[in-house]
């Protein structure tokens, strides 16, 4: 999947730019990885581990030991080399942009082909549910039967659309802050539309 992500020595420029933040042990920059993206990429340990590796034979990664962790951090060969390839960056920022569209659009393709094939699924069991009831003479609740269908269906879709949601706009809001374009005027409203969203749901949800 890396291929498809970063292009030819990507991920290892992008490993010197998520360390530029501060550093970090494993898990941490596979974690600070899957956020960039949304949680659509999470990069291998065996992805991550040799890239870091190689960065510190290279000089442009130091590691140190933190208890059972190993913390690794920039050297200043590293901080120049991100200087001295910004520019790259920038490409390599927009691409990730780009792929998050991408991996978004196929999550929300396996989402719906995990539904349609739920619907599958529950139509089969509620035919063998009154194939038995007639095999047996017992009866069958086809009410109860759909409606756990209903909201086994309806669980799926509320998760889908939070999923799009949380991936399209996430995708947008990294866009904007990579070009410095991500006012403190749209995080406000972001902020106060999804706790009047929230409020809104938990209030239709306790009206029930």
């Amino acid at each position: 999947m890396t291929p498809a992500v970063f292009g030819h020595g990507h991920l290892r420029l992008y490993l010197l730019h998520v360390l530029a933040e501060r550093p970090m042990h494993g898990y941490e920059i596979i974690q600070a990885l899957s956020d960039r993206f949304g949680g659509t990429y999470v990069p291998s340990a065996g992805t991550v581990y040799p890239r870091l590796g190689k960065l510190e034979a290279d000089g442009l990664v130091s590691r140190e030991a933190d208890g059972r962790r190993t913390i690794y951090a920039l050297t200043p060969g590293g901080r120049a080399e991100l200087a001295a390839r910004a520019h790259e960056l920038e490409g390599i920022e927009a691409g990730v942009g780009d792929s998050v569209r991408r991996l978004a659009d196929e999550v929300r393709a396996s989402v719906g082909e995990a539904m349609s094939s739920l619907r599958a699924e529950l139509a089969a069991a509620a035919r063998e549910a009154r194939d038995e009831a007639k095999a047996t003479g017992r009866r069958v609740d086809e009410t109860m039967t759909v409606t756990r269908a209903e909201a086994r269906e309806r669980m799926q879709r509320a998760e889908s659309a939070l999923t799009g949601f949380r991936l399209d706009v996430r995708a947008e809001l990294r866009a904007a802050a990579s070009a410095d374009q991500l006012s403190e005027e749209v995080v406000a409203m972001l902020e106060q539309r999804l706790g009047d969203l929230r409020d809104e749901v938990r209030a239709a949800l306790r009206a029930r």
